[in-house]
């Protein structure tokens, strides 16, 4: 026994050996590990350019030091400048969000509103500034390190420090973007194969309502005059729901009197188990051929297979209700959602004690049928209304955090590739721009176009192949730790992971083409004739 919060319930609602053990919250915390992995590839965007950029700044820096300027004040005047580009970029960034607000709203269900309070503008505000300082860190220690006399001499050269540094961060930030190309797309498919995935009944076209007012009262009179409206199919009385449902101890028999085994716990009519497909393994469903089925019962497989009876049909159990029959045995199916194993299930002949009428209908006639269904409901129970449901919703209800996850995932993603491809785009265009004089010289000593294309490009390809190298692995391990949440899930196919991994390539190519593309067709007499 242990108290809980009604209010946490949502977000921490698993719980192990009698403790909370997660829940939702697990998904608030990916998301947030998710938006640090953008911002950080952002930040080495920053880094990146602002150290390919400091040829630009050596005579700056040389003549600043020259005249007395300490290395502590040009790394004050570097980190200023991060710092207030991180705050005018909060307030861009607070734009935007008023802006997508509606539209985040729309794909998570929501109803967030912007709420600009104390707490919240001190928190947006520090977070500016430590992206800032984070960002601006490496280039100001980078810049104020260099010796004035060798810079006004134009003897500084780039060192190897400094090129696998920020080799480095390029590979961190597409191995970042390769996971969250594989997690879209394993989320996605995992997704898919839940919503189409056989159960072992068929919830399509079935809608189902409570059994109030006369219909309670008189439910084999509602359900033999609904069976006569066209467009229905059939129509049955049951407890049974997608969600799953009671569950009982109060079942013994031959071999185990200790009553220590749970099972959930469904009644049912006649045609209750026909409504919906179920399958028979051996014996027969409840029929008013027999009436004696009064006290029949039903049973699944992984019922009958850990209470290790043989032969069970015709067998009797105790139930708390009285002793009953086993007439048949079900074929397993999934009573509860794919994140929970299949369990042992029985079935109880009492339409009496059921909670709702379900109605199969005819496909493409829906609505019609529901409208036929209303009028009639409104004469036979006057003064209530007809709240009908579709089973297949109610399906498709208990994942829709993960169909969340999944769209969200897709924008996170496409948010991660863009920020790097404009990171890798810029860093492309820096360098080509330092080696021009000698793409000009290699062109006058014979080289082709596509050589200096290759030239270019293959520093590149070696950074992304390498972030492959490093995230593809991880993505597994990542991808196959989610999957363990579901007791049956998609297999890990290898194309899955080298699909993501050849998007990645093609994209940092299509973003690096580009330039190397412009900078191989410059005539050279341009590029060589300030020397």
């Amino acid at each position: 026994m242990f108290l809980q919060k009604y209010s946490e319930r949502y977000l921490f609602g698993s719980y192990e050996n009698g403790a909370v053990a997660g829940g939702r919250i697990s998904y608030v915390k990916l998301f947030s590990v998710i938006a640090v992995f953008i911002l950080a590839i952002a930040c080495i965007n920053f880094m990146n350019l602002s150290t390919a950029r400091a040829s630009r700044r050596l005579k700056e820096v040389g003549i600043k030091k020259a005249i007395g300027a300490n290395r502590r004040a040009l790394v004050t005047q570097y980190l200023g400048e991060s710092m207030i580009i991180s705050i005018l970029s909060l307030f861009v960034a607070a734009i935007l969000v008023a802006l997508l607000l509606p539209q985040f709203n729309l794909i998570t269900g929501k109803h967030l509103t912007l709420q600009l309070d104390g707490n919240i503008i001190l928190s947006a505000f520090g977070l500016g500034l430590f992206t800032g300082l984070l960002a601006g860190s490496y280039p100001a220690l980078y810049l104020s390190g260099f010796s004035p006399a060798e810079v006004l001499k134009g003897k500084l050269t780039t060192a190897f420090g400094e090129l696998f540094a920020r080799k480095g961060l390029v590979v961190f930030q597409f191995s970042l973007s390769v996971i969250l190309m594989v997690a879209v797309f394993i989320v996605y498919r995992q997704i898919e194969f839940v919503q189409t995935k056989n159960l072992g009944y068929n919830r399509d076209h079935v809608i189902y309502i409570e059994k109030e007012g006369k219909v309670a009262e008189n439910v084999e009179t509602f359900i033999s005059q609904v069976k006569q409206l066209p467009g229905v199919v059939e129509a049955a009385p049951t407890t049974f729901r997608v969600a799953g449902g009671g569950y009982t101890y109060g079942l013994a028999w031959e071999g185990n009197e200790e009553y220590n085994i749970q099972f959930h716990e469904i009644n049912a009519g006649f045609e209750s188990t026909e409504l919906l497909g179920f399958q028979l393994a051996s014996g027969r469903s409840f029929s008013r051929e027999f009436p004696s089925d009064s006290s029949a019962i039903l049973f699944n497989e992984k019922a009958i297979q850990m209470m290790g009876l043989k032969d069970p049909i015709g067998k009797k159990v105790k139930h708390y209700s009285g002793e009953r029959t086993i007439v048949g045995i079900l074929k397993d199916f999934q009573y509860e959602s794919l994140y929970e194993p299949i369990k042992p299930v029985c079935i109880l002949f009492k339409p009496s004690q059921t909670q709702f009428v379900m109605m199969k209908l005819e496909a493409g006639k829906e609505h019609e049928t529901i409208t036929s269904l209303q009028n009639h409901y409104a004469t036979f129970n006057p003064g209530f209304s007809f709240d009908y449901k579709f089973m297949d919703e109610d399906y498709q209800n208990l994942y829709a955090s993960e169909q969340r996850v999944s769209i969200l995932s897709r924008y996170f993603a496409g948010l991660a590739i863009v920020i790097s491809c404009l990171g890798l785009f810029a860093l492309a265009a820096f360098t080509t721009e330092r080696r021009l004089k000698e793409i000009g010289i290699r062109k006058v000593l014979g080289s082709s176009e596509w050589s200096i294309i290759y030239l270019l490009s293959s520093d590149f390809t070696k950074m992304v192949l390498t972030a492959i190298i490093i995230a593809l692995p991880v993505s597994y391990y990542l991808s196959s730790f989610w999957l363990q949440n579901f007791s049956e899930h998609i297999e890990l196919k290898w194309w899955y992971f080298g699909g993501a991994g050849a998007m990645a390539l093609v994209i940092a190519w299509m973003t690096v083409g580009f330039q190397t593309f412009k900078a191989a067709k410059v005539n050279p007499v341009n590029s060589l004739k300030s020397e």
